[in-house]
């Protein structure tokens, strides 16, 4: 089964995308910020994260850094959603594993399904 691994610190938000993917037949890790994000990585290489990058604490970019530092890592699809959207450009976070953006401000729940269906492929 395809590991999904959403790291979100709202926590209604986090369940709304878990519940969703839980329903398109993913199965889902919720990490409240990136040092958790890290363990759970750690403990079970994730086929996907879905990554907010307003955390708090350290922000999904510290995240994203981390991922790139291995090898093993790098390789693992992200999936942005975020209200700082608009202000984001995909060309420039492809290095990182970036494969698509949503806006949270905007979004429906099916968004997410669509956006890590389409990241996997």
């Amino acid at each position: 089964m395809t590991k999904i691994l959403i790291v979100e610190d709202d926590d209604w938000l986090a369940a709304q995308h878990q519940r969703v993917l839980k329903k398109a037949g993913y199965q889902t890790v919720v990490s409240g910020h990136a040092l958790d994000a890290i363990v759970a990585i750690d403990a079970e290489k994730p086929n996907l994260i879905v990554l907010d990058l307003l955390l708090t604490g350290n922000t999904g970019f510290t995240l994203l850094h981390e991922l790139q530092s291995y090898s093993d890592t790098a390789v693992i699809p992200v999936v942005i959603c975020s209200n700082v959207a608009e202000d984001l450009k995909l060309e420039d976070l492809k290095p990182y594993g970036v494969r698509r953006i949503i806006d949270k401000a905007t979004m429906s729940p099916d968004d997410v399904v669509a956006a890590v269906r389409g990241s996997l492929t």
